[in-house]
């Protein structure tokens, strides 16, 4: 399974980006999909999750209320960022988990295909 990030690019503070992923193979409803960031120096980060039918989505607190995680077709899932700050900046990356059993899905362990990553920044 291969996972192609696309987007992201430079904003100001207070803007907005969005990033897309798009899988070779479907993403069926057990699969989870997941959004993670990595700001030079630092982890990598939780960013939020769509399960693979788009039924249960979360995020993590940094990015809750800005963020939204969409799935645009079992192939392509998206990630609108609103209202950027400047520590948003990082590399996203799209994840997905295809086992159907994620015991914790915030950990970057459990998912087996990752995207390349996308450079977002942010400039104050």
């Amino acid at each position: 399974v291969q996972l192609q990030a696309s987007g992201g690019g430079l904003v100001q503070a207070g803007g907005s980006l969005s990033v897309s992923c798009a899988t070779s193979e479907p993403t069926f409803s057990t699969y989870v999909m997941g959004w993670f960031r990595q700001a030079p120096g630092r982890e990598r980060e939780f960013v939020g999750y769509i399960r693979g039918n788009g039924l249960k989505i979360g995020y993590a607190d940094s990015v809750k209320g800005r963020f939204i995680i969409s799935r645009d077709n079992a192939n392509r899932f998206s990630l609108q960022m609103n209202s950027l700050k400047p520590e948003d900046t990082a590399v996203y990356y799209c994840a997905s988990d295809r086992s159907g059993s994620v015991s914790n899905i915030r950990d970057p362990r459990e998912y087996d295909y990752w995207g390349q990553g996308t450079l977002v920044t942010v400039s104050s």
